[in-house]
């Protein structure tokens, strides 16, 4: 009942947001959204010039809003510049796990929710409980940012897992183009059907063979559960996995979803290697808080729908991403009066827009809402569709970030490249699962 009630909470504001198009902003101009902290601790604060590190992931569009927004905020505090570190996601996690480690991780980071446990349980992030005003943020989302009732990552998005297609191909193509309600074998006869009308070099779907999350999804969808369970135990279905993983075997075959040489060779959100945006696949996993990416590349060219489904939905709601503070920060107070301003002020707002996901401040929201774009307005449709019968989030269990983002994608390409059958690599994937138990 208690989730129930929060999602029809979380659907009824992203309606508001997305349709309410003639809304009275809160606020007018670049006029501040409240009396910031960050404001009135900078008045009695040292002019001590300080540089803080700042890590993130993502696209172009996020690269060169966040740029912005750095830029602006050491224009109203002098004193504080900022040493960018930005990527896309691929080697993201492993680039943080070494400088973590080493107690040379940035003063602000990036986090994401299935890694929050791993390092806020080894004492890495810093307690934000106290400095980042969070009223304006619905209690569900700010408490998934806890750990052990701490608060050490502070939400800047909602989101929502789903699937990205090239519309326009499509429509070119003349097949029925995804929609909300597809079924995975829906989705796998879209490719069967596209692949038939495609230029030699083209891909319907990607091979998700190697691919932890959309393999996720499609256990969820199946009842079976997640692969990882939140408590940290090994729940990946045989028969399920088996199937799943033969099923990309003959797509293999029939070249609907790429060779393993062109598979490997996708990286995430990048312009140019992404296989969705050098427009080598027609569909592929995403999240709501990505769009604004593709968008930015090929306006108006792509469209957002749900997971596919199985005997139930397999898509959930989550936080877009954190900022978290490392706790080996000698600016630990200085990086909370920046994060409150990211998420708080109407400046910062029209700055970064929706480039990571519909904003988490419900005053912040009101005053965007009618400057929402198009494709902002898809972001928050997808929320809206998922929630309904979204699965319950699980944000990830300690111990097994490496896991899920390493030793499985390493079983799958073994995998994909025939070093290892089906059956011998789930019987891979059970010997790596003993050593995270």
């Amino acid at each position: 009942m208690k989730k129930e009630i929060q999602i029809k909470k979380w659907c009824l504001l992203l309606m508001t947001a997305v349709l309410a198009t003639s809304l009275t902003a809160c606020g007018s101009g670049n006029k501040s959204g409240g009396t910031s902290t960050s404001d009135t601790a900078a008045n009695s604060a040292s002019n001590k010039p300080i540089k803080l590190r700042i890590m993130w992931w993502g696209s172009q569009a996020r690269h060169d809003a966040t740029l912005k927004a750095l830029n602006a905020y050491t224009q109203k505090h002098p004193n504080i510049t900022f040493e960018p570190e930005f990527s896309g996601i691929d080697g993201y996690a492993d680039k943080l796990a070494t400088q973590a480690s080493a107690k040379n991780a940035p003063d602000i980071i990036q986090m994401d929710a299935k890694w929050l446990a791993e390092y806020a349980g080894r004492n890495q992030l810093a307690d934000l409980s106290k400095g980042i005003r969070t009223e304006d943020i619905d209690k569900s989302l700010v408490d998934s940012g806890k750990y052990k009732d701490k608060l050490y990552a502070i939400p800047l998005g909602n989101n929502a897992n789903g699937m990205i297609y090239n519309k326009n191909t499509v429509d070119k193509l003349g097949v029925t183009p995804p929609n909300n309600n597809w079924t995975w074998d829906q989705y796998f006869q879209f490719g069967k059907d596209a692949k038939a009308k495609l230029d030699k070099g083209k891909y319907a779907l990607m091979d998700a063979t190697a691919d932890y999350d959309t393999y996720t999804s499609y256990q969820v969808s199946q009842g079976k559960g997640y692969p990882v369970t939140a408590d940290g135990k090994f729940n990946i279905d045989k028969e399920t996995w088996l199937g799943f993983i033969k099923k990309y075997a003959e797509l293999r075959k029939d070249g609907i979803v790429p060779t393993p040489e062109i598979t490997t060779t996708d990286i995430e959100y990048d312009a140019k290697m992404d296989l969705m945006n050098n427009e080598t696949v027609l569909v592929r996993r995403t999240l709501a808080a990505i769009f604004p990416g593709y968008e930015s590349l090929k306006p108006g060219a792509y469209m957002l729908v749900k997971t596919p489904k199985g005997t139930q939905a397999g898509g959930w709601l989550k936080p877009s991403m954190f900022w978290s503070v490392s706790a080996d920060s000698k600016y630990a107070e200085e990086s909370k009066k920046f994060i409150d301003w990211f998420v708080n002020e109407n400046e910062a707002s029209d700055i970064l827009t929706t480039t990571r996901g519909i904003p988490v401040s419900n005053k912040i929201l009101a005053y965007m809402a009618p400057k929402f774009t198009a494709a902002d307005k898809q972001q928050g449709e997808l929320i809206k569709s998922v929630a309904p019968d979204a699965q319950p989030f699980n944000p990830g269990a300690k111990g097994w970030s490496n896991y899920t983002s390493k030793d499985y994608k390493d079983v799958g390409e073994k995998v994909l490249f025939g070093k290892l059958t089906p059956e011998a690599g789930y019987d891979e994937l059970v010997k790596k699962a003993k050593d995270y138990q």
